[in-house]
């Protein structure tokens, strides 16, 4: 498990949030209000000093899903996050065409991404009391297996799904839905 990655998660609002390693800022989620709607996006540091978009969530009314575009595809967001029939259990389609489950872990405060044939392939563990870092305060890290999804896991575009899901769970967790 040496060869895990651990991602630490600022903030305690995901829509305003950064996800850094020690290497530095690896994902960037940034919220603005565009001519009265909700738009987040999520970037991915390429370079240093340069990122790339991933994707761009504009949020329905009272912050309801909305709309995605990963890419140039366009999903509802509830595509990403689909119940599956357990309290807290959604499921998304990958970029590889596999279902992908998150849950609740039975047995601690983290959440697990589990790929088609139920492999642990990436966890969320909330962070209580929050670390505080040069960066910001910590108050969650996503964790990667190195051989998760066949070892695709650490790599985009899978991993940029992962943290795109994360980071809705999260909202939806918050909101107990």
């Amino acid at each position: 498990m040496s060869n895990d990655t651990t991602l630490s998660w600022t903030s305690t609002d995901p829509l305003r949030s950064q996800l850094f390693s020690q290497y530095g800022t690896l994902y960037r989620f940034d919220t603005s209000n565009i001519n009265g709607k909700t738009i987040t996006t999520l970037f991915r540091a390429v370079k240093q000093g340069r990122e790339d978009r991933i994707a761009k969530l504009e949020w329905g009314a009272n912050g309801s899903l909305g709309r995605a575009t990963i890419g140039r595809n366009m999903v509802s967001m509830i595509d990403l996050v689909r119940p599956d029939g357990a309290p807290f259990t959604r499921v998304f389609t990958g970029p590889d065409g596999y279902q992908y489950r998150w849950r609740p872990d039975p047995y601690s405060s983290e959440y697990i991404l589990e790929d088609f044939s139920g492999n642990l392939i990436a966890a969320y563990r909330p962070i209580f009391p929050a670390k505080k870092y040069n960066i910001g305060e910590v108050h969650g890290e996503l964790c990667f297996l190195a051989d998760g999804g066949k070892g695709t896991v650490l790599h985009p575009p899978l991993m940029d799904m992962v943290c795109l899901t994360a980071m809705l769970n999260r909202i939806l967790n918050a909101q107990n839905m």
